[in-house]
């Protein structure tokens, strides 16, 4: 038993916001505690935690089933569906549009999110999980960068003897349906080639080097690749191991100390700056923003989930806040122009196809 892996997954879906897209019923979470705890009764689960991050619910689930599990999805689906069911019955905004259909298996590409990572416990396993609203998949990429490769942000890349290999990144290239793995530290030029472009290249995971153990994973189900447009969708999630061999604690929470600019915010067409809030700010309204970021702390034991301490809910990150409030307030300054404005093929919704099928016949060649 000392030796069987647990698997953490969170499984995260816009399934009706309250008021608009700012928050979610409690009615909504109360449905989605209904079904895993009556799943956790039957011993499909090993233990559940329902959070919620702006319009987002998020379910936190321990198992001992491994990733990609298909009951576990099938769980995780049927939860999303009943959640729906009472966001109608309340007439909350935008109910079917975060889910597609038909269950295939895998909740994958499917609308809702999923992130999983599986491992064996260690003598002490604190896990964080991060939770983001008004945002896109490439929304974690230099938070990954600077917790895994960034000695001035992490000290323990230059101090602790387990992670001076380095750690192994996989990226996902959104638009070309491939993967890569790059190694740092000495490919740490080609990882900021590429993951600096957000909205292409996705970092989805990484492990460290010495022995392959998983470090950190993400959700990256934003982009309907295979029809080559933006399909169903949900903000990403984040799941981090610390301590022993990772980065410390405080070390993941330093990278959150600036509120870098992502895409996503009103329409899911602008770019804002990440604010990291504790759980009861994470309520965008001001142009339905700016983006927001919580954290979840887990220490896990024995497949349970000891927790959540609210990682943000803390004054040193006061001045973050401070900052993204200043951003906000320069960025909504430029209006519909870019760059507050996401560049024509990127931002989620846009009239100009429309706009531009109405005056076509009105250019003229230069």
């Amino acid at each position: 038993m000392a030796d069987e892996k647990v698997t953490l997954s969170v499984f995260t879906a816009d399934v009706g916001g309250f008021v608009g897209h700012v928050s979610s019923h409690p009615e909504v979470l109360d449905t989605a505690k209904e079904r895993l705890y009556t799943a956790g009764t039957k011993g499909k689960i090993s233990d559940f935690h329902i959070l919620r991050c702006g319009d987002d619910i998020n379910l936190v689930i321990t198992h001992l089933r491994g990733t990609d599990d298909r009951e576990i999805h099938a769980l995780a689906w049927d939860t999303f569906l009943a959640c729906r069911e009472t966001a109608e019955e309340l007439k909350l905004y935008g109910a079917k549009r975060g889910m597609l259909e038909d269950f295939t298996g895998n909740i994958k590409c499917m609308g809702p999110g999923a992130a999983e990572i599986e491992f064996a416990e260690r003598t002490s396993e604190p896990v964080l999980v991060f939770l983001s609203n008004k945002t896109s998949v490439g929304s974690w990429n230099l938070a990954l960068y600077k917790i895994f490769a960034d000695p001035f942000n992490t000290s323990g890349l230059v101090s602790d003897a387990a992670m001076l290999n380095g750690f192994t990144f996989r990226l996902l290239d959104i638009r070309e349906e491939r993967t890569v793995e790059i190694s740092t530290p000495e490919e740490l030029h080609i990882l900021l080639a590429l993951a600096g472009s957000t909205s292409r290249y996705i970092i989805t995971s990484v492990s460290r080097r010495s022995d392959g153990e998983i470090a950190a994973a993400i959700s990256s189900e934003k982009y309907d690749v295979l029809a080559g447009k933006i399909g169903a969708r949900c903000e990403p999630a984040m799941l981090v191991r610390c301590q022993s061999g990772f980065p410390a604690v405080g070390e993941v929470m330093e990278a959150f100390t600036l509120p870098y600019l992502v895409s996503g915010w009103m329409r899911y067409s602008h770019i804002g700056p990440l604010m990291p809030v504790p759980f009861y700010e994470a309520n965008p309204t001001r142009f339905d923003g700016p983006p927001r970021v919580i954290s979840a702390g887990f220490q896990i034991s024995g497949s349970r989930l000891i927790g959540p301490h609210d990682m943000f809910d803390d004054p040193s990150f006061d001045e973050a806040r401070r900052l993204a409030n200043k951003s906000t307030e320069y960025l909504r300054r430029h209006g519909p122009f870019q760059p507050h404005r996401l560049p024509e093929g990127e931002a989620e919704y846009s009239l100009l196809p429309i706009i531009l099928d109405k005056i076509k016949d009105r250019f003229r060649k230069v």
